[in-house]
C-alpha cells in the first residue's frame, strides 16, 4: 500500500476509517480484485495462517458499538452520566464510575450484548471456512466472542512444530 500524506485539514479525522471511504486516503496501484485474487493464492499455498484482527473485523461484521444500537441499550447511563461521556461502549468504558456496582453493571450490559446475544457472524464463519483444512492461529484483541462462536479456536498450543514456509497476513 501507498499511503498519502495526509496534510491537517484533508481528512476530517472525526470520520478517519468510519465512513470515509478508503480510496480519499489510501491509494493503491493494484486493484482489489487482484489483491483479494493474490490473497486466495497466499491461502492456498500457505503451510499455516496468522489470523491477526482487532475492532475492524467486528465493525466489518456489522457490530456497532455507538449510534442507536448504543443509545437504546445504554439510556439510563447516558442519562445519568452524560452524553458528554458516554458517546459509545467503548469510550463509556472508560468512564471514572463513582462505584463498583454502577461500573461492573455497566461492562456486564456491553458484555451481555457484544459477546453473549450475538451469533456468529456471516464474515466470521466465511473466514472458518477459508482457514478450516489449514493450521490456523487467531491473534485478536476482540472480546466479542466471533472467532469462537465461529468455530476459529485454534490455540497456541495447537500450533504446528513442523517448519513454516509461508506466511499471508490479512
Amino acid at each position: 500500500m501507498i499511503f498519502k500524506k495526509i496534510r491537517k485539514g484533508h481528512v476530517d479525522w472525526r470520520n478517519f476509517l468510519c465512513g470515509t471511504p478508503a480510496n480519499d486516503y489510501i491509494f493503491q496501484k493494484d486493484t482489489y480484485e487482484y489483491r483479494i485474487d493474490r490473497a486466495v493464492e497466499y491461502i492456498r499455498n500457505a503451510d499455516c495462517i496468522l489470523i491477526g484482527a482487532g475492532a475492524g473485523a467486528s465493525t466489518a461484521a456489522g457490530i456497532s458499538m455507538g449510534g442507536k444500537r448504543f443509545t437504546d441499550n445504554f439510556a439510563e447511563f447516558i442519562e445519568k452520566y452524560g452524553s458528554r461521556y458516554m458517546t459509545d461502549m467503548y469510550a463509556a468504558g472508560f468512564y471514572p464510575f463513582p462505584t463498583e456496582e454502577a461500573k461492573w453493571g455497566y461492562w456486564s450490559k456491553a458484555a451481555l450484548l457484544n459477546r453473549f446475544d450475538l451469533p456468529a457472524l456471516p464474515l466470521y464463519k466465511e473466514l472458518y471456512d477459508i482457514v478450516k483444512r489449514k493450521e490456523y492461529f487467531v491473534l485478536t484483541t476482540n472480546v466479542d466472542h466471533q472467532f469462537y462462536k465461529a468455530g476459529l479456536n485454534k490455540i497456541a498450543a495447537r500450533w504446528p512444530a513442523k517448519a513454516v514456509t509461508q506466511f499471508f497476513f490479512f
